[in-house]
């Protein structure tokens, strides 16, 4: 397709030092241009390793995060310290290492109730700004693919569900994956952002992937890549 650049790996190491290195670029030139950078990050074993990897490649780069603001793209109803929060992945290898300021951390409130959370997440958006059609313009997310093909907290089974809300955030009651309660951007959000990197990687996930990559494929990724211009995917799954 053309709106999709497939950028190749031999393996998740290689993959999360490439990311990395390209979102330090753009944070770069955001500084220089003084732009603030808006950006949405997810969970997963290959964020875990993108966190690891920024944090030791600007210990040599020391590129200042100042300007950057941090939103998430998903997050599990549980409280911030909890081992399933991405909040805490974040903060730990992330932001900690960096001193980054929480003023500049705009977590979803996993532990608040559903309603809530939502409502202050739709808050805390509004500092970047919007399109024509009133949506929130990121200047990244930064997705993962799961074994299905869902990105965020946005899965198959609420394909319709999806196609069908103009919302910001969603609550998603029934994720297969557990936890079954989450919160997650919806497609509307995803789909305005000036980029959107999928980071596609791990055994498993061939199938998905290549759902998603066909024209007609019915995937949440593929219903991400169909609304945009252009989606990079950086991926270690084999596409033979």
């Amino acid at each position: 397709m053309a709106n999709i650049e497939l950028i190749q790996f031999s393996g998740a190491d290689e993959l999360a030092k490439t990311v990395a290195e390209k979102w330090l670029d753009e944070i770069e030139s955001a500084k220089r241009a003084g732009k603030t950078h808006h950006v949405a990050l997810s969970g997963g074993r290959i964020a875990q390793k993108f966190f690891a990897e920024t944090v030791a490649q600007n210990e040599k780069r020391k590129i200042s995060f100042e300007r950057v603001h941090f939103f998430w793209a998903d997050e599990r109803c549980v409280p911030p310290d909890d081992s399933e929060s991405n909040f805490r992945t974040a903060n730990e290898l992330l932001f900690q290492p960096l001193n980054v300021s929480a003023s500049q951390i705009h977590r979803l409130m996993g532990e608040a109730s559903p309603e809530m959370a939502i409502k202050l997440a739709e808050s805390d958006i509004h500092i970047v700004a919007r399109n024509n059609n009133g949506v929130p313009v990121l200047d990244l997310v930064l997705l993962g693919m799961g074994e299905d093909g869902h990105v965020a907290s946005l899965f198959q089974n609420a394909i319709e569900r999806i196609a069908n809300c103009n919302d910001f955030f969603l609550f998603v009651p029934d994720s297969p994956k557990p936890p079954p309660h989450r919160i997650s951007v919806n497609v509307n959000v995803i789909a305005a952002a000036a980029q959107v990197w999928v980071m596609a990687s791990g055994d498993g996930k061939e199938f998905a992937l290549r759902r998603s990559l066909d024209r007609n494929g019915n995937t949440p990724l593929a219903r991400v890549i169909q609304l945009r211009a252009e989606t990079k995917i950086f991926t270690d799954v084999g596409l033979k």
